[in-house]
């Protein structure tokens, strides 16, 4: 099974609206007609119609980095998936390690942002990854198991017009103790996890959306170790953090899947 490639930028709680339209429009004239491989960025949600506006009708699209999961009301602060899709966003992360580790979401809440997400039109980008005391005790397979099953409770295979939950859901394995830190998961360490979380996808639904489905690796993911990892057969692709504030570093990185998709 081929599976397209898909390189997204998480540009975190980072620069300023200026900044972000120029890196964005840098993107556009490094990668922006790239069709070898999909590719997203995820600026801060007040600077997404910003960023919207500067990637044009390239074919880089626009992720959001968080959301909640009622339709309207008062939650202060909060964004909700239909103003996500207002503003042009196609994707939307949830569950990442920042969420679960600082700010305290928990698995029931991260599942109730994919149903709306997918209820809404937004395509999920779903992060899961052990803290580095559970790879140490041995228990990385077992805190993934939990992550996505939790995380998948109630969400359905198939989707209006024809499309699958493989069409709509990405799942980012992201090692907890390699985000940020310059540490990296070695290409064989990413390969197993991926291996694992495509077979639990396999038992949860069936073997053909698992084979259909993309999982990115995230973690300290870089201009000379992107080859490396999107090389393995498991891995479709890269939730990319800090090198993705630097559009010749995350124009590396997808050029490093392009020569991997030719």
């Amino acid at each position: 099974m081929s599976r397209k490639l898909f390189i997204a930028g998480n540009w975190k709680m980072n620069l300023s609206r200026a900044r972000s339209s120029d890196l964005a429009a840098a993107l556009v004239e490094e990668i922006g007609k790239e069709a070898a491989v999909d590719t997203a960025v995820c600026p801060p949600s007040c600077y997404l119609m910003t960023v919207q506006q500067a990637l044009g009708v390239s074919r880089i699209d626009l992720g959001a980095q968080n959301m909640w999961y009622e339709d309207q009301g008062a939650y202060t602060g909060e964004i909700s998936a239909d103003m996500l899709v207002d503003v042009g966003c196609k994707y939307v992360i949830c569950g990442h390690s920042e969420r679960r580790h600082v700010i305290g979401e928990s698995d029931e809440v991260i599942n109730r942002k994919v149903l709306k997400a997918l209820s809404e039109g937004l395509n999920p980008i779903l992060c899961v990854g052990e803290l580095l005391e559970q790879r140490d005790g041995g228990q990385t397979m077992e805190v993934i198991r939990q992550q996505v099953t939790r995380d998948l409770e109630g969400v359905g295979a198939s989707y209006a017009g024809g499309t699958t939950l493989a069409d709509r859901l990405t799942i980012a394995y992201e090692p907890v103790w390699a985000i940020g830190t310059g540490r990296t998961a070695t290409p064989d360490q990413a390969q197993e996890v991926h291996a694992a979380v495509r077979t639990l996808i396999g038992e949860l639904y069936d073997e053909t959306l698992a084979a259909e489905l993309r999982i990115q690796y995230g973690g300290s993911v870089k201009p000379d170790n992107a080859a490396a990892l999107l090389a393995r057969p498991d891995i479709d692709g890269a939730l990319v953090g800090g090198a993705s504030l630097k559009a010749p570093d995350f124009a590396a990185i997808v050029r490093a899947g392009v020569e991997l998709s030719d």
